[in-house]
């Protein structure tokens, strides 16, 4: 079923708004989700453009050509699905401006209370719009390529940052202006010196991973998982030559298998799903962190303090025992 935001996304052709793109068109769609409707006669050939690997496997399962970032130029028309990440939603913008041909048409929607409004005031100042139309509790808008100046002005406004003169991040990434508390909470209460065969689930644009490389003198691998396709690619970046070679995996860590086995997993799993706390996104990457954890092996991982995962790690380990905790969160070792 389709999101709210989809159906805005391409209301303004099922309303004739806007034509339908020529058959022969290139459309590039960014952000692009799965459960989207392609309107009577949308013929277009679609290049879709999503880094978040859950999303991006149903999408390549459902047959369409896909890939985590955007690719290539000359693209006659592009889609922008909006979320709730300003600059993000700003970069996207960017990036279609950079490879639609001059003239072509961008369309972007999203929904109301992502501040849809707000983005697209603010489009409207550099690129002026040609038009608006709200629908399905979202608004989507559009205009014509007019050149690279609203592009550079995007980009502009929302550079790479430098966390901790050291971490290179972009907005969207989760936790891209600071080091999240968790996983400074997390990292504080780390034996010193882990050893044998570490990995990072849920590893972000690479903090503990970084700092467990920095402290640990007796790594024989440290490997880094993680869903979201442009964190882990800052993670490459962020991470210095050391003794060990760090591996990447852009991994679903819900539903793809780990093959290697560990001797100690770190973790600061997501609890969230769009608004809502999801706890069961947290037990299902305990549970893989157990299957991925040889014999003896240790989970360390840290959590909201209200999140309920005793007893899922009562289920998945031999021992576990809470280790630190403070007014936000609550850090767990577990034996396997």
């Amino acid at each position: 079923m389709a999101s709210e935001p989809l159906k805005t996304l391409f209301h303004p052709f099922e309303a004739e708004a806007l034509p339908l793109p020529r058959k022969d068109a290139r459309v590039l769609f960014l952000g692009a989700e799965p459960g989207f409707r392609l309107p009577d006669g949308f013929e277009a050939a679609l290049h879709l453009v999503q880094g978040f690997r859950p999303l991006f496997r149903v999408l390549y399962s459902a047959g369409y050509t896909v890939t985590p970032q955007a690719e290539g130029s000359a693209f006659d028309a592009s889609l922008i699905l909006a979320g709730r990440h300003r600059g993000q939603n700003e970069l996207r913008i960017a990036d279609a401006i950079e490879r639609v041909v001059p003239g072509g048409l961008i369309v972007v929607a999203g929904g109301k209370d992502d501040g849809i409004d707000s983005l697209r005031k603010r489009i409207d100042a550099l690129a002026p719009l040609d038009a608006y139309l709200p629908k399905h509790h979202g608004v989507a808008f559009w205009f014509r390529q007019g050149g690279l100046n609203a592009a550079r002005a995007l980009r502009a406004a929302n550079p790479d940052l430098v966390v901790e003169g050291r971490f290179r991040t972009a907005p969207g990434m989760f936790s891209f202006d600071r080091v999240d508390a968790g996983s400074k909470l997390l990292l504080d209460s780390l034996p010193q010196g882990l050893a044998g065969n570490v990995a990072d689930f849920c590893a972000g644009w690479g903090y503990l991973a970084a700092q467990v490389a920095d402290r640990s003198t007796g790594l024989s691998g440290l490997d880094l998982y993680e869903a979201d396709f442009e964190a882990l690619e800052a993670a490459n970046v962020n991470l210095r030559p050391a003794a060990v070679e760090p591996r990447f995996f852009w991994t679903d860590l819900l539903t793809e298998a780990v093959e290697r086995r560990y001797d100690a997993i770190v973790m600061n799993p997501p609890f969230h799903s769009g608004r809502a706390a999801e706890p069961g996104i947290g037990a299902g990457m305990i549970r893989a962190a157990s299957k991925a954890l040889k014999p003896g092996g240790r989970l360390f991982m840290v959590a909201n303090r209200q999140l309920p995962y005793e007893q899922v790690l009562a289920g998945a380990f031999s021992s576990h025992a809470e280790i630190a905790r403070d007014g936000m969160f609550k850090v767990f070792s577990a034996r396997r």
